[in-house]
């Protein structure tokens, strides 16, 4: 195997592990705030400037409705459609270029 297929098949494995540990941190988020713990916590604070990225973009377009916020339930569908395009066309490409 070439050196530039192991190199974009690491990169597609690095990327399918990125993005499933964003989704378990989306989901850390999603349940921390049906707790209401205290905003200033440094572990609450690093979770929430790590999603913000993300769901404050989908809170514009998707406003919460009757209370609930339905952005990490976007976050999570648009993450798992990267997943299932784009990690599949890394391991096509890197076989392409053996």
């Amino acid at each position: 195997m070439p050196v530039a297929s192991k190199i974009i098949v690491a990169f597609a494995k690095t990327l399918d592990l990125v993005l499933r540990l964003y989704i378990w941190v989306i989901i850390i988020r999603a349940i921390i705030s049906w707790v209401n713990p205290s905003p200033y916590h440094p572990v609450v604070r690093t979770i929430n400037r790590l999603t913000e990225p993300v769901l404050g973009p989908i809170r514009r377009i998707i406003p919460p409705l009757g209370g609930i916020d339905f952005s990490p339930v976007v976050a999570i569908f648009g993450i798992y459609l990267v997943q299932s395009l784009v990690v599949p066309l890394l391991y096509r490409l890197a076989f392409l270029v053996m």
